[in-house]
């Protein structure tokens, strides 16, 4: 287990101060983000009149509807998924005790992206938009929604069952969940092959991971879920401390390695496959977020959890907000962004860490 034992009482407070003023620092920068956000888009919002809406004291009922009806629920998803998924990476991250633990490297994402395009193939869900454009839309959300959760949950019972019979070899797990990711990939192209142009745009336009498609209902399920993940992963600190020593010396230490690990990717795949099947494919933060955490803070988990979700939201969100400024009154899908931020910052992490 990762403790500072070895520090006197004087240095061990400073060293936990140290990162519990980092993790501050981490909450206000994200109320910063969160303030900005809500101010910049089409149409730029003062300051005072957020502050005067959000504490219900605002007169103005363009602002009112502006923001309550549009970018917070916008806003609020774009923070909650992006915990979600940067905690969720961090656990499988322990679980596994591999660094390229991700719901993408799982399988997960693309089983997401299957049950989507399935839906629209067998029911018609996507169609050509007949005002406007001529954008395509998705008529039945909440089908293609239950779809992509639906396929999502099936890799998480295949892995955990692949796991149960190979006692959860670390190893297996993330070669299984390879092996899925491109097994339902490989279907996707299969149904591409044979939709039409309409059906082949709205699986398209699926993928593109959108924080904006949420309602406030849609929201709750998501924060509900990411808050009892986040909970789950946190009682389970030591544990993964625990784990990132080995697998024999989280047993000496009397961790149950094979439950720990199952639980904990059902959990992860979970909350995972409730924030793809509502907001889409948003690749690179369940990745990138948890390693740019142990730069700043270390592997204890302690604080590592706590600021990987500060780390996921701050990402995702400041990511969010820049793709709705890109292409004014357009926006710009935040999944594209975030690959694209995200494939640089990752590969310099990987050459940092490898020079030392």
């Amino acid at each position: 287990m990762h403790l500072d034992t070895t520090l006197f009482p004087e240095e061990y407070t400073r060293h936990v101060r140290k990162k519990a003023f980092l993790l501050g620092a981490g909450v206000i920068l994200l109320f910063t983000v969160i303030l900005v956000s809500l101010s910049l888009g089409a149409a730029v919002v003062p300051l005072d009149e957020i502050i005067r809406v959000l504490f219900g004291d605002s007169s103005s009922r363009k602002w009112h509807s502006i923001i309550f009806n549009i970018r917070l629920p916008r806003v609020l998803t774009a923070v909650i998924a992006g915990i979600g998924l940067s905690v969720s990476g961090t656990a499988i991250q322990s679980i596994l005790r591999n660094p390229l633990g991700s719901p993408i490297t799982l399988g997960i994402s693309q089983a997401a992206a299957f049950g989507a395009a399935l839906s629209v193939m067998i029911f018609g869900t996507g169609i050509m938009q007949s005002t406007g454009t001529g954008a395509i839309i998705i008529t039945n959300p909440s089908l293609t929604t239950i779809f992509a959760f639906v396929f999502c949950m099936l890799v998480t019972v295949l892995l955990v069952g692949i796991s149960a019979l190979k006692q959860t070899q670390p190893m297996i797990m993330v070669l299984a969940g390879i092996s899925l990711g491109f097994l339902f990939q490989a279907g996707t192209m299969f149904l591409q092959f044979f939709a039409d142009d309409v059906q082949l745009a709205a699986m398209v336009f699926w993928t593109f991971g959108d924080v904006g498609r949420t309602s406030w209902q849609e929201f709750f399920i998501i924060l509900g879920t990411a808050c009892a993940a986040f909970v789950y992963f946190f009682t389970q600190r030591w544990n993964y401390n625990a784990l990132d020593a080995g697998d024999e010396t989280a047993k000496s230490l009397g961790v149950r390695v094979s439950l720990t690990r199952i639980i904990g990717l059902s959990c992860a795949a979970l909350v995972t496959a409730v924030i793809i099947s509502f907001v889409g494919i948003i690749g690179f933060i369940g990745l990138v977020c948890p390693h740019i955490t142990r730069r700043i803070l270390g592997d204890d988990h302690r604080f590592l959890l706590p600021g990987s979700a500060i780390t996921g939201a701050i990402v995702l969100l400041a990511a969010d907000t820049a793709a709705r400024l890109i292409l004014i009154p357009h926006v710009f899908p935040v999944a594209i962004l975030t690959a694209f931020l995200g494939v640089p910052v990752f590969i310099f992490l990987i050459i940092r860490g490898a020079r030392r």
